[in-house]
């Protein structure tokens, strides 16, 4: 099976690249493509999809879509991809009968990308040895896509307490610094849960429909 990933920014493409082989089964081949943002992602969105529909003759193709919340309405920003994948003649799992194959799967990072990294406090640790690993037990960051004041700022300043990234948050960098110690089943963030069980039950509805 080929799965293509369509993300918004580079340091989604580069933690999706770290993480992907620890989620998808060998017989799963990806690629990732990055936008330069959430605004060239939804203007240029629906012409790449329809761009892929040729992929589809092949049995074995799926995209997957993901973008962060933003602090926007999570339902009106899922709608918007929804509406993407429609205009391009394809399929998502909320145009579809419930267990019925489906082309594209959407998934919104909640309220962003970074707060998956904080649903790891293991795998952030890991990357940065003196941030303490019950960082995750801490009033502040135990619901990962509660965390106030914006996310990605968050870590930029926990980091840089602890005497990394004093220059600024590189993203790509701390991206694929943390996501490479990622576990995908220990992670407390609801959003990385939602997208690691949407992409498995993905994959399973494709294995099961080319038996």
């Amino acid at each position: 099976m080929d799965l293509e990933f369509f993300v918004e920014e580079p340091s989604a493409e580069a933690a999706l690249k770290a993480i992907l082989p620890k989620m998808l089964p060998n017989y799963v081949r990806f690629d990732v493509h990055a936008f330069r943002g959430k605004t060239d992602m939804l203007e240029k969105l629906p012409s790449r999809l329809k761009g892929m529909r040729w992929r589809f003759q092949e049995s074995k193709f799926g995209i997957v879509v993901l973008i962060d919340e933003d602090r926007q309405n999570c339902r009106e920003v899922k709608q918007t991809l929804e509406d993407s994948a429609v205009a391009a003649g394809l399929t998502s799992k909320s145009s579809v009968m419930s267990g019925d194959k489906y082309q594209v799967l959407n998934r919104v990072a909640v309220e962003e990308l970074e707060a998956w990294f904080f649903g790891d406090a293991q795998a952030l640790h890991k990357a940065y040895p003196r941030v303490p690993v019950s960082v995750g037990d801490r009033a502040a960051y135990r619901n990962p896509d509660s965390i106030k004041g914006g996310t990605w700022e968050a870590l930029e300043k926990l980091l840089r307490n602890h005497g990394y990234h004093r220059g600024g948050l590189n993203k790509i960098e701390a991206a694929g610094a943390i996501a490479v110690h990622m576990h995908p089943d220990r992670n407390r963030s609801k959003s990385f849960q939602v997208f690691r069980d949407g992409l498995r039950e993905f994959i399973g509805y494709h294995r099961r429909s080319d038996q």
